[in-house]
């Protein structure tokens, strides 16, 4: 039987919880109402991007709108008509928009979610009929052979978030790097980020699945066209990529770590080896591939990215602003800075969404205590 849509179950569980979620709400702080600087974006119209070119501006030509600062480490947002849907490291998922709900659900997993330091619920992506079926996908750690992270199928019926199926796990986890985002690409395949867990062997081991980008079908099975047999490892030698964006003609880019500074924006080809820890940065190596972008000296930690039609906006945590490079730019631009970590960036619309991870135990001393999704909108 065909499910209600997520508008509906939404109606549904507020009007049996009294506007409650499923969590107790006594322990979770109140969130404040979003500031009216800017008019909503229309919902039911996709993902796509309908703003003005972001070359050339800067903070001071965005209007901005603070969705909420109650969130908690947030890591992922994605959108579902209008509904933003963030995950939280703590093993939650918030659900708000911009008519002032605000609602957190405990995810049910089969193993329980571990924080510890940067661990935790991570990725977040929406199959295509989200709205419909509920049916989503989430990257997170659990305590195996130590910290280690999974892949899993979840569904959200209108009151709860529950696993619904492993699709990948044993991943090597560790306290800061896990890579962790994941998506649905062009093709229909999932695709995730993996960190190298401090280990210089395996980045280069192509049986392992630390410091790689996976690709898997919806099911959790190989794809027959992965560059390596029977393998889910669809690039390698990365060091702790977490960012994932096609562009329009489905070219392949990821955001990366360096060690100290040479981060790293790559465009992903199947099978190839990008050099960790071999090679960092612009230093060339036979059979590795340089960099598309480099921050060389400087340091972005570059996390979510996003296309806002041929801009590729770029979330810096070290750098705490958002960055934007066109499609063949060699060099990236401020754009927007609110001066907190920038962790996940969703275009839509005329705007894009912005998260915060102030309370990262990355953050420098000084940094804002809450974390906050942001709505900014160019105003020409």
């Amino acid at each position: 039987m065909k499910r209600a849509s997520l508008a509906t179950f939404l109606a549904a569980a507020l009007l049996l919880t009294g506007c409650t979620s499923s969590s107790d709400q006594e322990t979770q702080p109140s969130p404040p109402a979003a500031s009216q600087t800017d008019a909503a974006p229309p919902t039911g119209s996709g993902e796509t991007y309908t703003g003005p070119d972001l070359n050339g501006l800067t903070t001071e030509d965005f209007d901005v709108t603070v969705l909420t600062d109650a969130l908690n480490y947030p890591w992922e947002v994605r959108q579902s008509e209008g509904t933003l849907i963030v995950t939280e490291v703590a093993g939650t998922i918030v659900m708000l928009d911009h008519e002032g709900r605000f609602d957190r659900y405990e995810v049910e997993t089969s193993d329980p979610v571990v924080h510890d330091g940067g661990s935790g619920l991570m990725g977040l992506a929406l199959a295509e009929n989200f709205a419909d079926s509920g049916t989503a996908y989430v990257y997170y750690t659990y305590e195996g052979d130590g910290l280690t992270n999974r892949i899993a199928e979840v569904s959200f019926d209108g009151s709860s978030w529950q696993e619904t199926r492993v699709l990948l796990d044993g991943i090597p986890g560790h306290d800061l790097y896990n890579g962790g985002r994941i998506a649905i690409g062009p093709d229909g395949d999932l695709y995730a980020t993996t960190g190298w867990v401090h280990d210089q062997e395996m980045p280069q081991d192509l049986d392992s699945p630390a410091g790689k980008i996976l690709r898997l079908e919806l099911d959790g099975s190989v794809p027959d066209d992965n560059p390596f047999d029977d393998s889910y490892v669809y690039s390698y030698g990365h060091r702790n990529p977490q960012g994932l964006a096609w562009d329009a003609e489905g070219r392949l880019f990821s955001a990366e770590h360096g060690e100290s500074a040479n981060d790293e924006i790559n465009l992903i080809t199947p099978g190839t080896n990008y050099g960790w820890p071999v090679a960092e940065g612009d230093e060339e190596r036979d059979g590795m591939e340089t960099p598309h972008l480099s921050s060389g000296s400087d340091t972005w930690a570059p996390s979510g990215i996003a296309f806002a039609g041929d801009d590729l906006v770029i979330a810096a945590l070290g750098a705490q602003i958002l960055y934007a490079a066109d499609e063949d730019a060699q060099d990236v631009a401020p754009l927007f800075s609110s001066g907190e970590r920038a962790r996940a960036v969703l275009p839509y619309q005329a705007g894009i969404y912005v998260t915060s991870t102030n309370t990262s135990p990355r953050a420098p001393e000084g940094s804002e205590s809450v974390d906050r999704l942001l709505w900014i909108r160019p105003t020409s």
